[in-house]
């Protein structure tokens, strides 16, 4: 997988399979540096986790209830990585 594609992480119960055996709660992916989109109702929406990035800067909040799929840009497999890590 290279860095131009991403990975979509459907949501079971609140949660997605973050890596093999691995599951995150859609509450960390809307603060994960990786989380690109959100799939709400069928229409991808931008991250939460954008409203930090200087690029996209996106500031629409999310109902997390209604969210059935998570867009991830991590194609290392790393895991989920708080952006507060590097705004903090």
């Amino acid at each position: 997988m290279g860095k131009e594609e991403y990975r979509v992480l459907e949501v079971r119960s609140g949660k997605v399979l973050c890596l093999p055996g691995k599951e995150e709660t859609i509450e960390h992916c809307r603060f994960c540096v990786y989380s690109r989109k959100f799939r709400v109702r069928g229409k991808d929406v931008p991250s939460p986790a954008l409203a930090f990035c200087v690029r996209h800067q996106v500031s629409d909040e999310v109902n997390l209830q209604d969210v059935e799929a998570v867009t991830c840009a991590d194609w290392r497999y790393e895991g989920y990585r708080s952006m507060m890590s590097i705004i903090g």
